[in-house]
């Protein structure tokens, strides 16, 4: 059942990325682009749905359906996976180190860091 589920859902998904992409815009006009309404209707100037828009809204809303439906069928199966802090390894403090020094003569600055320059590669 899973299953059916899931190729339904990816036959819908790739269905509503090709209805959306064939869609034009709304306020494709010149007027939209300045805020114009258009024509004389109250709420601007709204065609009748389409094709592509009824094809969208159906596909949208088998997306959720199906979306829905797989969830709910995952947690029932018992597929999940838990959280993913309870995953986690629990972390333990590290232990401290001691600090290592070289005794310090009084009165006089500790040596800076010789850092070592990378030797020319021979050729």
């Amino acid at each position: 059942m899973i299953i059916l589920f899931t190729i339904l859902h990816v036959l819908v998904c790739l269905f509503l990325i090709i209805v959306v992409l064939l869609q034009s815009g709304k306020a494709a006009d010149l007027a939209g682009a300045f805020g114009g309404m258009g024509s004389q209707t109250a709420f601007g100037p709204r065609g009748s749905a389409t094709i592509l828009s009824k094809a969208t809204t159906i596909s949208a809303a088998l997306f959720m359906v199906t979306s829905l439906s797989l969830a709910i069928l995952y947690t029932r199966e018992g597929h999940t996976s838990g959280s993913v802090l309870d995953k986690a390894p629990l972390s333990q403090p590290a232990p401290a180190k001691p600090a290592t020094s070289t005794p310090a003569i009084p009165g006089q600055a500790p040596a800076p860091a010789q850092q070592t320059a990378p030797s020319p590669a021979k050729k």
